[in-house]
């Protein structure tokens, strides 16, 4: 395999591994930060309870470097190369 296909196979690994699970993170934590209540359920007591928003946030950044990983991956994997320029001797 050469360069660049290995490139690809990378940045669609992180889009499914960071990517994918970042979108999640952020929908959670805007709703988090919005102060939607999260009904959880435990041997059929059902409780509900808010986070403060400041967790929501922290989710939030949380998810933004996840979604960002696969475009640095892609950048620094499949950017070209500057080619290195030939040695040109001037001597006689």
């Amino acid at each position: 395999m050469n360069n660049k296909t290995i490139g690809i196979i990378l940045t669609v690994l992180t889009v499914f591994c960071c990517a994918c699970p970042g979108f999640g993170l952020c929908i959670t934590g805007g709703l988090v930060a919005a102060g939607q209540p999260i009904s959880t359920e435990v041997n059929g007591v059902i409780g509900s309870q808010t986070l403060p928003p400041a967790v929501g946030i922290l989710f939030m950044c949380f998810a933004l470097i996840l979604i960002l990983i696969p475009f640095a991956v892609g950048f620094f994997t499949l950017r070209k190369k500057p080619e290195a320029a030939p040695v040109v001797s001037n001597m006689p």
